[in-house]
């Protein structure tokens, strides 16, 4: 079936038992086999977002350079990020030929000072989030017809249940997750495995890599451990 999606244009409508013939058919195959369905079947309506902060957004970034579909590349720049974040997405350019797409928030930091009040992410990170990533996100994927994220299920309770293919009410396309059922284990193998750049901070004790105010060190076993300490939030908001 088709539908009108964001730019006005027809776009596919998948049902539930499309879905789930897709995820029956990509469970247990190489992530690599999804992603090349993907770009196959939305060309340039694919696109990857890459944080550069977690070690799974590096390993699709090499799948995707690997497969040469050309495949655009989403970096959300909140402009609160740590020095070595925008130096792998720099570098990572550079080592893969590939052009990312650096989108910003709508408000500078001095703007959002002043319209809600100074160190916002201290008093309501959801609030900052809402405005530093979640809009900027659903902004930069309106072109889009199919997104790929490296979010897993082992990262944390809120993703326990993610799918390799989900319909996004919110964005109106196809998520993907080629790595939904790998584990920690399985992202470091690959990376070792193909010499994958990953955010030296992974190796200083920072199990997760955000904005630098509402991210810490932290010795737990939670991958999402060290964000926004002191709240009960264990996600940013793009992939609720």
């Amino acid at each position: 079936m088709f539908k009108t999606n964001a730019r006005g244009a027809p776009a596919l409508e998948w049902t539930e038992a499309e879905l789930r013939a897709l995820n029956n058919a990509f469970r247990g195959r190489a992530p690599e086999d999804l992603i090349d369905w993907a770009a196959q079947t939305f060309g340039r309506q694919l696109v990857l977002t890459c944080s550069f902060g977690g070690a799974s957004g590096m390993v699709l970034l090499d799948m995707v350079a690997r497969l040469g579909h050309g495949t655009p590349v989403l970096f959300l720049d909140t402009d609160l990020l740590f020095p070595e974040t925008y130096a792998l997405a720099q570098a990572a350019a550079q080592r893969y030929g590939v052009r990312i797409e650096r989108r910003r928030p709508a408000l500078t930091l001095e703007q959002q000072a002043q319209a809600e009040g100074p160190r916002l992410y201290e008093r309501n990170p959801d609030r900052c989030c809402a405005i530093r990533k979640v809009a900027p996100l659903a902004e930069a994927l309106r072109p889009y017809d199919a997104w790929l994220s490296g979010i897993r299920r082992d990262q944390s309770s809120t993703r326990a249940t993610t799918e390799l293919v989900q319909w996004s009410s919110r964005h109106e396309l196809l998520k993907l997750s080629p790595l939904a059922f790998w584990s920690e284990r399985d992202v470091w193998r690959y990376v070792h495995a193909n010499n994958v750049p990953y955010n030296p901070l992974l190796d200083a004790g920072y199990p997760s890599i955000g904005c630098t105010p509402c991210t810490r060190q932290s010795a737990a076993g939670d991958a999402r451990a060290g964000r926004w300490a002191g709240f009960d939030k264990v996600e940013c908001g793009i992939h609720l």
